[in-house]
C-alpha cells in the first residue's frame, strides 16, 4: 500500500545543517518550545534508564546496566532484578524494555527484553519477571536467542490494544536479517502473553508482525488501533513509520524517501542529511511523540502536518517519552556514554501539554 511520503529535510527550515552528525541550530526552531515553560525533575540520577512505566501514581524505570527503579511519592528506590543470564554490557545493550503484566495488580509480573552473552554468543531474550519482596526475578523465557551484535538491539516491549505482547528488534549490524523470514532480527514481532504464536498473525506460525527494519525502538497506538513505529536510519534517514500486519519496511534495500514495489515508505522521514535518532513513542490521541536522542529533543508529529515540531528541547538526549492525560514524562541518556550530562544526570522530567 502506497502512501503520501511526508518528508523533512533541511529546506524545510526545522532543522538547519549540513551534516547527519551535527546537532540542529537554534534557527528554523524554537529551543524553548516547551509550552508550559521549565520542565520539572521527578526523580535524577538515573543510571542510563531506557524505559518508563506508569502504574497508578508509581513510576517504574528500566535501567540498561539491569535494574528498576521505583518512583513513588517523590521519592526513589533502586530494585535489583534478578535474570538467569548476565546483563551484557555491549553498546547499546542490557536491560531494554520493560512492560507490567495487564493484571499486574495481582500477578506482581512483568515483562522484560535483555542482552545477555555466554558461552554461545550475544543474544537478547524476552522473559516475565515477577516482584517479589522488593526485588525483581526472572520467571520464564518466552522468547530466546533473538540475534545480537555490537549494536542495533531493538528492545522495545508493548502490549497493544488487542492485548498482544509486541517487540521490536534490530538487525544486530547484519543488514540481511532484516529481509530474512527466518530470523527474528530486523523485526517487529507479536505474540500471546504465554509466548506463544497468535492465530491471527499475517505468517503461519511466525511471530514476525512486521519486517524490513533496521533498529525500530519505538511503538505506539492512536485509539484507531493504528500502530506507529519509529526506526533509526542509517546515519541519517531515520523513520516514523505506519505499521500494517505483514508489512515489508524496505531495509536494507530501501530507506528514508525511496521507493520499491511490495515496500513501505515512511510517513515521516528526517533525510538523508539529519539524524534524529529516535527511540520511544507515545501519543495524546491525535499527535505522536517521539524521544530523539541525537536530536536532543521530543519530536511532536502531527500526522496532518508535513515535519515534525521540537516541543522540549535543551535537556540533551531523550530516550523514553509517556503521556498521561495532559501532562507528558520524559527521560535523558546524557550519561550513556554518548551524550554530555551533568553529575545528577540522568532524569526523569515532567511537562504539561496545555497552555
Amino acid at each position: 500500500m502506497k502512501r503520501m511520503l511526508l518528508i523533512l529535510t533541511a529546506a524545510a527550515g526545522l532543522f538547519g545543517c549540513s551534516n547527519g552528525n551535527e546537532s540542529p541550530t537554534e534557527e528554523g526552531a524554537d529551543s524553548q518550545s516547551n509550552p508550559s515553560g521549565d520542565a520539572e525533575v521527578i526523580t535524577d540520577e538515573l543510571d542510563i534508564p531506557w524505559n518508563i512505566v506508569r502504574y497508578n501514581d508509581v513510576f517504574y524505570i528500566a535501567e540498561r546496566p539491569g535494574a528498576v527503579v521505583k518512583v513513588e511519592a517523590g521519592e526513589s528506590e533502586r530494585q535489583d532484578i534478578d535474570l538467569e543470564e548476565t546483563v551484557s554490557t555491549a553498546s547499546e545493550a542490557g536491560l531494554l524494555g520493560f512492560v507490567l503484566a495487564p493484571d499486574f495488580d495481582s500477578s506482581n509480573e512483568a515483562y522484560a527484553y535483555y542482552t545477555y552473552e555466554n558461552n554461545e554468543g550475544q543474544f537478547n531474550r524476552i522473559v516475565t519477571v515477577e516482584y517479589v519482596d522488593d526485588r525483581w526475578e526472572e520467571r520464564t523465557v518466552l522468547l530466546d536467542d533473538i540475534p545480537s551484535g555490537s549494536v542495533h538491539h531493538g528492545g522495545r516491549l508493548e502490549i497493544g490494544p488487542d492485548e498482544k505482547l509486541y517487540a521490536t528488534t534490530g538487525d544486530a549490524a547484519d543488514p540481511d536479517t532484516a529481509q530474512d523470514m527466518e530470523s527474528l532480527g530486523g523485526k517487529i514481532l507479536r505474540m500471546n502473553l504465554d509466548g506463544t504464536v497468535p492465530d491471527d498473525n499475517p505468517f503461519d506460525d511466525s511471530l514476525v508482525y512486521s519486517y524490513g527494519h533496521r533498529n525500530p525502538q519505538g511503538l505506539t497506538w492512536l485509539p484507531d488501533d493504528s500502530m506507529y513505529a519509529s526506526e533509526h536510519g542509517d546515519n541519517a534517514n531515520d523513520e516514523i513509520n505506519l505499521i500494517e500486519a505483514g508489512g515489508n519496511y524496505g531495509w536494507p534495500e530501501i530507506e528514508g524517501d525511496e521507493t520499491e514495489d511490495g515496500m513501505e515508505t515512511p510517513l515521516f522521514t528526517s533525510g538523508s542529511d539529519y539524524t534524529w535518532a529516535p527511540s520511544g513513542m507515545d501519543n495524546d490521541g491525535e499527535r505522536l511523540f517521539t524521544a530523539a536522542l541525537r536530536g536532543n529533543a521530543v519530536l511532536e508529529f502531527n500526522l496532518e502536518e508535513t515535519s515534525p515540531t521540537e516541543l522540549v528541547t535543551d535537556y540533551g538526549r531523550v530516550r523514553d517519552v509517556y503521556i498521561e492525560e495532559d501532562e507528558l514524562f520524559f527521560i535523558t541518556n546524557n550519561l550513556d556514554g554518548r551524550g554530555d550530562g551533568e553529575p545528577d544526570d540522568d532524569k526523569l522530567y515532567r511537562i504539561s501539554l496545555t497552555e
